[in-house]
């Protein structure tokens, strides 16, 4: 297959090339574009075959879940359940980096499926012009970094999709915070973007997993929710998780067994948003310098500080 690449003002995209990329989507095909979080690889969810070509072009596992895109509450409300709950939660976070795992009313689909409105202007012209509700996990080889640039998406799925869409890099560069509203109660499945601090303002108590589903993804056979299961974020290299301020005098250790390090340093980073965004980028360069360890140090797991951890551990973790 040959990849079409376009490249797009991410404020004013092109029409010409919007509609190119609604018209693959329509007739079952994929195109990764950006979003607010990470670049994403869509395909027109209520077409199966489409959707299966996902999983086919990631090497995702099959029994991990996709997230429905869509334009507005309004979009989704015909394959989902809003309660209350749910209503107050989109007029608040959406559009924005916020998905809910909500009940079904698609009998061929799941007993939940995953929802979320897009901020990115790339994103929503793409769904406006297709008229369908898109599936778009994270537009790279299962269980490597997220993709936040164009390029990381063609590293690992040039070829093997229809179109790529550059339209800059991503602004938050972590996934979606997902949060499950199924049984009537919020559960954390995925911190991201949109905060536990900020759900707790909106609407109090927050369920919190234990750190082991949490961090580490171990929440059962079928989870309801990307990220939970499976190794995810993981570069090439082993990632050794250090204090900060340790990372120079761990990785000066490894180098005298003659080993060739990586070192990230987020207490340098003038802010958390900024390593935020920065760490897929940061882990995709290592493995371009094929190093044989990465230090990186650990943050404090207040505001988007709990999404790193939860990203670092994952990419950490040996399965």
């Amino acid at each position: 297959m040959t990849t079409v690449h376009a490249v797009v003002n991410s404020k004013n995209p092109d029409t010409t090339i919007i509609k190119q990329a609604a018209e693959i989507i329509k007739n079952g095909g994929l195109v990764a574009f950006p979003t607010e979080t990470v670049y994403g690889l869509g395909a027109n969810a209520q077409n199966p075959e489409a959707v299966a070509k996902i999983y086919k072009a990631k090497q995702r596992p099959a029994d991990n879940p996709l997230i429905w895109h869509g334009n507005s509450l309004q979009d989704l409300q015909s394959v989902v359940e809003f309660s209350s709950l749910a209503r107050k939660l989109a007029n608040a976070f959406w559009p924005g980096p916020l998905t809910l795992v909500l009940p079904s009313k698609v009998s061929a689909y799941a007993k939940t499926i995953a929802v979320r409105v897009p901020s990115h202007s790339v994103s929503r012209a793409i769904i406006a012009e297709s008229g369908c509700l898109i599936a778009a996990p994270s537009a790279n080889s299962s269980g490597k970094p997220s993709p936040t640039k164009a390029s990381h998406v063609a590293k690992d799925l040039d070829g093997a999709i229809d179109m790529i869409i550059d339209g800059g890099a991503a602004n938050n560069g972590l996934e979606s915070t997902v949060l499950d509203l199924h049984t009537g109660v919020a559960r954390l499945l995925r911190p991201g973007g949109i905060t536990l601090e900020m759900l707790q303002d909106i609407i109090g108590e927050v369920a919190i997993p234990q750190k082991n589903e949490l961090s580490l993804g171990l929440d059962g056979d079928t989870p309801l929710s990307p990220g939970m299961k499976y190794r995810h974020y993981a570069p090439n290299a082993p990632v050794v998780l250090v204090e900060a301020g340790q990372a120079m005098l761990i990785a000066n250790n490894y180098q005298k067994k003659g080993k060739t390090v990586g070192i990230l340093e987020t207490s340098k980073y003038k802010s958390l948003e900024i390593a935020a965004k920065e760490l897929f980028d940061r882990l995709r360069q290592f493995d371009e310098q094929d190093v044989s360890v990465i230090i990186v140090e650990t943050v404090p797991e207040e505001g988007i500080g709990m999404a790193i951890m939860n990203r670092l551990r994952k990419a950490a973790l040996k399965i």
